[in-house]
């Protein structure tokens, strides 16, 4: 029986000693685990600094032309010609329509041949001046003979009267005629002066026939581009009746909403960035150049007009626009690098350094400055903000080495 007692022993021997290397081993394994340090995160330690921001006044609005007009026809009649079709680029005076002239060249030649007649009697004989004098004319020459007969003959009949040499009735006779003839005369005078006043108004006919008739042809108030067309050839118009939109979108307008606890900040002349969702990332810049000196009780805003150069052409009328107006106001603002921040859910972090060690911090922004934005809300003047380099990523609580 002492055989079997011994081999138990040994074999319970055996299994402690095993169990007791294998023990060993994983404490061994363990311990070495241990003593080995997390990599420190390479990135550019930079400080929160408070510097003094100019506000930015962030508006929407729309694009306008910088002149637009409805031209319309100034006479009646029937469309002989259509010259130009929509956005056709048209230079100032060119021909947009043409009316048929032939009633209006009927009526101006009407008109002047009547001028022509008064002018006519106006003319002094063998001449073709225009009489200066009234007395020049032909029907007050002889008015005038007419007058000095009468007066001669008047003249003589009151003397013989006065001898008794003829009878009461033959010089009432030469005293009526002579007073007839004088009546005569200053009638032609006035004939004379009524010719030269409907000369003056046959002339004025003659002019507004002429206008008439060159306003047939419909012309480009200024330079711009067709908008809009409403007529065909053949189509009977009116006056008044529209023929074309003309656009100049050279410059443009962006009007603006801008509230009135800005009103201070902004001013004519100020600077404006200009984006549209049709080039996205480009800006095109600008300047306030009219302001609405009223606030519109409904919206508590008022209106601002900035104007645009539009050379490229790739602006048009009627874009929605997102602006940004530099103002005078300064604030001071803290700043820390765009490349600091990390947006996860919907909320911005940075990473602080504090004793060579990451803090994963949630912050509030304001505006962006550039490559830096500014922050409201949790953090002060001074702290430090971490900004990873190439290829890392920042974990909180994780070790930093800190790179020039």
């Amino acid at each position: 029986m002492a055989a079997p007692r011994v081999r138990y022993i040994a074999l319970a021997l055996s299994v402690s000693l095993a169990g007791g290397t294998a023990g060993g081993c994983a404490r061994g394994r363990a311990a070495e685990d241990g003593t080995r340090a997390p990599r420190p995160i390479k990135a550019r330690v930079v400080p929160v600094v408070s510097r003094s921001v100019p506000r930015q006044v962030d508006s929407v609005g729309s694009l306008f032309p910088f002149e637009e007009v409805t031209v319309g026809s100034e006479v009646e009649g029937r469309v002989a010609q259509v010259y130009v079709d929509v956005g056709d680029p048209v230079a100032a005076g060119r021909p947009l329509v043409k009316i048929a002239p032939v009633e209006l060249g009927l009526t101006l030649d009407q008109e002047k041949a009547a001028l022509e007649q008064i002018q006519a009697r106006l003319t002094a004989p063998g001449g073709s001046a225009a009489l200066k004098d009234p007395r020049e004319a032909a029907e007050v020459k002889r008015a005038d003979a007419e007058r000095t007969d009468a007066e001669q003959k008047y003249l003589r009949a009151k003397e013989l009267f006065g001898e008794g040499l003829i009878a009461r009735g033959t010089f009432d006779e030469a005293e009526a005629r002579y007073n007839a003839a004088r009546a005569a005369y200053d009638m032609a005078v006035q004939n004379v002066l009524t010719l030269r006043a409907q000369a003056a108004q046959r002339s004025a006919s003659v002019a507004l026939a002429d206008k008439k008739l060159r306003d047939t042809v419909i012309r480009a108030p200024f330079a711009g581009q067709v908008k809009d067309r409403m007529v065909s050839p053949g189509q009977y118009v009116k006056v008044q009746t529209p023929v074309m939109v003309i656009v100049d979108s050279r410059r443009l307008r962006a009007r603006l909403k801008v509230p009135e606890k800005m009103a201070g900040w902004v001013a004519v002349g100020q600077p404006v960035k200009v984006q549209v969702e049709a080039y996205p990332g480009r800006v095109f810049e600008g300047a306030v150049w009219r302001m609405n000196p009223s606030v519109d009780p409904q919206t508590r805003s008022f209106d601002v007009e900035a104007l645009l150069d539009n050379g490229e052409g790739l602006l048009k009328p009627g874009f929605f626009a997102r602006a940004s107006i530099v103002s005078r106001h300064l604030d001071q603002a803290l700043v820390v690098p765009q490349d600091a921040l990390r947006y996860l859910y919907g909320v911005y972090k940075v990473y602080t350094v504090d004793q060579r060690a990451l803090h994963e911090t949630e912050v509030k922004l304001g505006a962006r400055e550039g490559a830096d934005v500014e922050v409201v809300a949790g953090l002060k003047e001074g702290d430090r903000v971490a900004v990873p380099a190439e290829g890392e990523d920042l974990r909180d609580g994780a070790p930093v080495e800190a790179m020039e």
